[in-house]
């Protein structure tokens, strides 16, 4: 059913729930409003690049979108969700033209800094239904103050694969251009696992597969993960490693510097880096910042699991339980329910937007730490062939 709320208070009205395994059914999805634009990116070559050993930068292009839709809408709530080497979000019609510019600036950003290549496009949700598709949304309150959206209905999925079919695409802007990418960072350490192997899940509906069939087995999946210590949580119970100097440091400058050198911009990083790795190892308390605080909401924020159009987890899991969902999955895929792609890694990283360090509500993207997302997804296609 279509929703007739058409304005910039339609995601406002979407009541967060903290129950991720209700994400499974689609009754609990709102579906956008036809006037609304729906923003997709990739990187092209993201699979050479996780064997070049860059995933880390692939991450850091792939929240670079959010970022700069964050920034450039002032911080206003809208919904959006992380995929390792790309983003998807939507926004009110009223925002279109600022979200266009944020993703170009993005674009051009991530090659001339980086030379990859990131593909990004635009379409309206009405064009989405007239190809016979819907794209709901529903809200998942990971913790008190911060929530992450979940996408069902296949246009998030479909709109993707039309950018990189060459439509509704954008170009990049002009040569020079910088997006607004204040708070992006990635100072935490790798997380290891604890209790085997990090586990990247990607599981998409196959086209025979009926809503409901998908949805209990992914209420199966979310169940089996809950057996996990926390849920398969990569950060555990302490929260991120935090060493110095940061392993994201050239990133950040990158990403800080604007329109000024990247030396200057890396000291900073390494500066402001070096302070907060002081305060979280004494556990001092200064200008109101609480470290020990800080960190744990850091783990309660992290993002590491999410529905869209289909389960993404990122997972610290034990070889008995990994064998238990390898067996699950494969019967599902022999059934025609699902396909799927299953990734596994020693480490877990992070990937940041921290507005500000005095507020709750900094978010946290975690994928495995050498191929993540992007290898799991690539399983996919490996076994489609």
């Amino acid at each position: 059913m279509i929703t007739s709320v058409s304005s910039i208070d339609f995601y406002a009205s979407v009541i967060p729930k903290g129950d991720f395994s209700i994400f499974a059914d689609a009754q609990v999805y709102t579906s956008l409003p036809d006037d609304w634009w729906v923003g997709t990116s990739d990187i092209v070559g993201s699979t050479q690049a996780v064997a070049e050993g860059r995933y880390k930068t692939v991450n850091m292009v792939g929240a670079a979108v959010v970022s700069a839709q964050m920034n450039a809408h002032e911080g206003a709530a809208f919904p959006f969700i992380f995929g390792g080497d790309g983003a998807g979000f939507a926004v009110p019609a009223a925002w279109r033209g600022r979200a266009e510019q944020a993703l170009s600036a993005v674009r051009v950003w991530a090659l001339e800094e980086f030379e990859m290549e990131l593909r990004v496009g635009m379409i309206q949700v009405r064009d989405i239904r007239a190809a016979g598709l819907d794209i709901g949304v529903a809200r998942f309150q990971a913790a008190q103050g911060i929530d992450y959206a979940m996408f069902s209905g296949g246009g998030l999925s479909w709109a993707e694969n039309q950018m990189k079919l060459g439509h509704h695409t954008l170009p990049a802007a002009p040569a020079g251009t910088k997006p607004d990418l204040t708070g992006l960072s990635c100072r935490w350490s790798h997380m290891p696992s604890h209790h085997g192997s990090i586990l990247s899940v990607v599981i998409e509906p196959s086209e025979e597969a009926s809503v409901t069939d998908f949805a209990k087995l992914a209420r199966d999946v979310v169940g089996l993960a809950r057996e996990l210590e926390l849920s398969g949580h990569p950060a555990g119970k302490a929260g991120p490693g935090i060493t110095w100097p940061p392993a994201g440091a050239m990133l950040e400058a990158h990403a800080q510097r604007g329109e000024g050198p990247l030396g200057p911009a890396r000291r900073k990083a390494l500066t402001e880096s070096f302070i907060a790795w002081v305060l979280f190892k004494t556990g001092l308390k200064v200008g109101g910042f609480d470290a020990r605080r800080y960190r744990n909401h850091v783990r309660q924020n992290a993002d590491f699991r999410k529905f869209d159009d289909g389960l993404k987890m990122t997972l610290d899991c034990d070889p008995g339980t990994e064998n238990r969902l390898r067996t699950l999955l494969e019967k599902a895929a022999a059934d025609g329910i699902i396909r799927y792609g299953l990734h596994a890694q020693s480490e877990a990283m992070m990937t940041c937007i921290v507005p500000s360090i005095h507020q709750d509500d900094h978010i946290h993207f975690v994928d495995g730490a050498a191929g993540g997302y992007t290898a799991a997804a690539q399983a996919i296609k490996g076994n489609a062939a």
